[in-house]
């Protein structure tokens, strides 16, 4: 293989139904976004595991009669910081809910607009949100958990700045992927469901064979 490869290709259907070719000229920026996506999905799994076991300890134990003390703090922080970091991996996969069969239907100044609005607007709320958090744990500092102690709420709270910071690394990575497919007037619900129909063939066609 060449050292020197080429720009790799996406197609993309415009409105008018032709192809449109958009050439993938950031492949640092692509890298960057695999291994991103990579360690939170291996956090956020590593984070569903562990919750999944202290609630199934927990319920073993009730069961025979014991408890553990820490569970309610820990299995609820826990669920906040899988809730945080997952909205992270959610805004890398441009995943969270939104209206895009309305933009796409709009022209593409209009389009455009709303775009970038949209993305000032999340980026700056989400760069308030991680500027107050932070603030925050320096009174934080003071107190910590009362099941333990030596877990300082700093330490559990320094989720909020920490996925703030994150989900606008994210929103920043999958920024030129998604301004091409808002430019191309792609529905990103219209590909779900065809991949989910695609799935459902390749399904079929294996059941069949």
């Amino acid at each position: 293989m060449s050292s020197h490869s080429h720009a790799a290709k996406a197609t993309f259907p415009t409105e008018s139904g032709e192809g449109l070719t958009a050439k993938a000229d950031l492949t640092v920026l692509d890298r960057i976004n695999r291994v991103v996506e990579r360690c939170l999905e291996v956090f956020t799994v590593g984070l569903l595991l562990s919750l999944t076991v202290i609630v199934l300890a927990a319920v073993a134990l009730r069961t025979f009669g014991g408890s553990l003390p820490w569970y309610d703090e820990v299995a609820s922080i826990n669920l906040a910081w899988l809730s945080f970091y997952g909205a992270c991996l959610a805004a890398l996969k441009r995943s969270h809910m939104g209206f895009p069969g309305l933009i796409t239907k709009a022209p593409i100044a209009l389009r455009s607009t709303l775009f970038i609005t949209s993305e000032l607007i999340v980026i700056g709320f989400f760069a308030v949100v991680g500027w107050f958090g932070y603030q925050v744990l320096d009174v934080l500092a003071w107190d910590s958990l009362i099941a333990l102690p030596a877990i300082g709420l700093d330490v559990t709270q320094s989720v909020i700045p920490i996925s703030a910071a994150l989900f606008i690394l994210c929103e920043l990575l999958s920024l030129p992927h998604a301004w091409r497919k808002m430019c191309a007037g792609v529905n990103s619900e219209e590909e779900e469901i065809a991949e989910a129909i695609r799935l459902a063939e390749e399904d079929l066609k294996e059941h069949r064979s």
